[in-house]
């Protein structure tokens, strides 16, 4: 059987997706592809969040600094996103104190804290075409849920200071969300939403600025391990003290060290006609909305005023032939009132997950390193991702460390088998969400 290969199974070589994204901020010029021998403080793999943060903050402190991007700079999951800009990680605090104990579970939450801070202040500075806008509605579906979440909320105001999140009822969500799907939740006014492919380009046009240089249609082909270490193409060799992956999702079997723990999934977003007068009566304050679904739904506004929404689930590397179809079942369910809303964009992307929904740091090798399985929640964690490997090549390490620290599981049977097991635990959790 040929394996798929998760760069160019869904995707054409060298060109962004049909979606929205690309098709409302103008794409940087080609950047050229790396050739013969090149020597470098720092090679980074993967052109997206985590690398072009890690490329900006490196390049500011003067190292000379290379980027391989095997297709276009953003192209992965950081420019097909749903754009939320989330506050705290992807588990909640409650989780992270059981698994990690209480005061490293607080430093996490910090970090997330800064993470939301970077983010903003990033793309006011580097990309305000992305267009931020605040507000992240978490939404029950189930009415016994609510007070879970009621809870989570007072627990985050006491334990932890934080004032930036309050419950709703139903009635206060209905006035946030036009929808009769959920009967309360909360409402993160720190947290909010930005145009993701243009935030990347944003920061790739930063790093290239501060001096890094930056190659795509590059795809890197092996790393040999070594002080130095080289990092091959099909045309070039990279030679550097320090490598980093920030690949995500579409790693692949590059680096099975950590294919062992990060798997490929796919999402999918749809986006409609600009709805008028219709989009405010949708989302009056203009904010996100993420579900209580395991196979989560999550949506917000343009800033043209569509309703861009993602949700649907695949068990198959490669996209469904309708994407419309997919994306746009579960919108009409949850809006109604978008029944005959035309689509004018349906995507599909991948990203990285892990078996504990946590992002996976490591050391691979004393000078070469991974950021990657955001789990879906990257925008923020992988931006500041890219800081935190900076400060370790800069012979800081210990706030890198503090999220290598966190545990993640191997996929039982490694990468060979985490695929089916993942297509039975999607369909039981795709089950429990329906009843």
């Amino acid at each position: 059987m040929t394996r798929l290969d998760i760069l160019t199974t869904n995707d054409r070589p060298g060109e962004y997706p049909a979606s929205y994204y690309a098709a409302s901020t103008p794409a940087l010029d080609p950047m050229p592809p790396a050739e013969g021998d090149i020597r470098a403080d720092v090679c980074i793999i993967g052109g997206g969040f985590t690398g072009l943060s890690a490329a900006l903050h490196m390049a500011q402190a003067g190292l000379r600094v290379v980027v391989l991007e095997a297709q276009r700079v953003g192209f992965g999951a950081s420019g097909r996103n749903g754009g939320q800009v989330n506050t705290g990680q992807r588990q909640d605090q409650d989780v992270l104190e059981e698994m990690v104990g209480r005061e490293r579970a607080r430093a996490l939450w910090d970090l997330a804290c800064e993470a939301v801070d970077l983010t903003k202040s990033y793309a006011a500075r580097y990309a305000p075409n992305a267009g931020f806008a605040p507000g992240v509605i978490h939404a029950d579906h189930r009415v016994r849920y609510v007070a879970e979440s009621h809870a989570y909320v007072r627990k985050l105001n006491g334990d932890y200071g934080y004032d930036s999140i309050r419950t709703l009822d139903r009635d206060e969500l209905r006035a946030f969300c036009a929808s009769d799907a959920y009967y309360g939740g909360s409402i993160d006014m720190n947290a909010g939403h930005l145009h993701p492919l243009a935030y990347a380009l944003g920061l790739a046009r930063a790093a290239r600025d501060a001096g890094a240089v930056l190659h795509e249609r590059s795809r890197v082909l092996r790393v040999r391990e070594g002080d130095p270490a080289v990092v091959e193409t099909g045309a070039a060799r990279v030679t550097a003290d320090h490598v980093l992956w920030a690949t995500n999702g579409y790693m692949g079997l590059a680096e099975p060290r950590v294919a062992d723990k990060v798997m490929p999934i796919n999402n999918f977003i749809v986006a409609t006609e600009p709805l008028g007068d219709l989009a405010d009566d949708l989302l009056p304050g203009n904010h996100a909305v993420a579900d209580s679904k395991f196979v989560i739904n999550y949506f917000r506004l343009s800033q043209d005023k569509r309703m861009l929404f993602g949700g649907g689930e695949s068990y198959s590397y490669r996209f469904p032939d309708d994407i419309a179809a997919k994306a746009g079942k579960p919108m009409r369910e949850i809006f109604p009132q978008l029944a005959d809303a035309r689509i004018d964009y349906a995507w599909g992307g991948t990203l990285g997950i892990t078996m504990n929904r946590m992002p996976h740091f490591a050391r691979l090798a004393p000078n070469i390193y991974s950021a990657t399985g955001y789990s879906g929640q990257g925008v923020a964690i992988a931006t500041l991702a890219g800081k935190l490997v900076a400060e370790m090549v800069a012979g800081q390490a210990g706030r890198f460390d503090l999220m290598a620290e966190v545990p993640t599981q191997r996929f039982p049977g490694g990468a060979a088998l985490r695929t089916p097991l993942l297509v039975a635990a999607m369909l039981w959790f795709s089950l429990r969400d329906r009843l």
